[in-house]
């Protein structure tokens, strides 16, 4: 949505029937790249605000909840993760937070817009500080197909950390991308996707599990955590693991971890995995 007379940025939320405004001190940046409309804007509360195609993809004072719950609880379940991949997530938050990991030794990020990384790179530099570590690797290319030509069990962690399931995140969201990462995946290997509101989009959830499921996936839940600036302010990642269950995390590493987090930690990655009722029902197909 454009912004109103008032300078409100507003985001409508057509099948929640509500609408999320932010007022806006002004518009830093805006432009058409090849795939999609990107804007920046400063607000009053919030800091800086990307927006992509007139749905807000991030801010500065509520993005660290999204990209620690879609890195650090698939890190931190995962054995020995050292290979990781991420699938979207061009504003480098996500792949910050991999890279805060030591025995990770690998980290490819797959973005289809270099522009969303360059604009981050000019108005969120602290998501993208880490873009520049030896592990890292940046490119700007087709993110199923890339998954397509990975060596099967070449990769530990996968992360799709991708808008929402229209325009060229659709295919995503679909059964072959979820067979290629099965193949992909190492012994042990984890699976992990942004899966939108369990309030909002619980038919999506839905056929997210099933399609996880019907592409060989043994054991998939979801990950349920705040999210001020998305519809319903309450948000979800998906996880699967192809050969057994997903498993406790290690919580030694955890509490002992090397970094600082502001929202991540044991008591939250536990908590994180509790559903209420109406979800394990829509899951059951009540």
């Amino acid at each position: 949505m454009a912004l109103d007379d008032a300078n409100w940025f507003t985001e409508v939320c057509d099948e929640g029937g509500t609408a999320f405004s932010l007022r806006i001190r002004e518009r830093l940046h805006e432009e058409q790249s090849d795939y999609q409309h990107i804007a920046i804007y400063e607000t009053e509360t919030f800091g800086r605000l990307m927006v992509i195609d007139g749905f807000i993809m991030l801010s500065d004072r509520d993005n660290f909840l999204y990209h620690e719950m879609m890195s650090h609880p698939a890190l931190y379940t995962h054995p020995a993760p050292r290979r990781v991949l991420i699938i979207g997530g061009g504003d480098c938050g996500t792949l910050r937070e991999v890279l805060k990991h030591p025995e990770v030794e690998r980290a490819d990020q797959v973005e289809i817009d270099e522009r969303v990384t360059r604009l981050a790179e000019e108005y969120f530099p602290t998501l993208t500080e880490a873009n520049d570590d030896e592990r890292a690797g940046l490119h700007f290319a087709d993110g199923i197909e890339w998954v397509r030509r990975s060596e099967d069990n070449s990769i530990d962690v996968i992360i799709v950390d991708s808008t929402d399931p229209i325009g060229p995140a659709e295919g995503l969201f679909d059964v072959p991308f979820y067979k290629e990462c099965a193949r992909a995946l190492t012994s042990g290997g984890i699976f992990v996707q942004q899966s939108e509101s369990p309030l909002y989009h619980t038919r999506l959830l839905g056929e997210i599990h099933n399609g996880l499921r019907d592409a060989g996936f043994l054991d998939v839940l979801s990950l349920h955590f705040p999210q001020p600036v998305y519809p319903s302010g309450w948000w979800s990642a998906t996880m699967a693991r192809t050969d057994d269950l997903i498993g406790e995390p290690r919580e030694d590493d955890i509490r002992d971890r090397p970094f600082t987090t502001q929202y991540y930690n044991y008591g939250t990655h536990m908590g994180a995995l509790a559903a209420p009722e109406f979800f394990y029902r829509s899951l059951q197909g009540g």
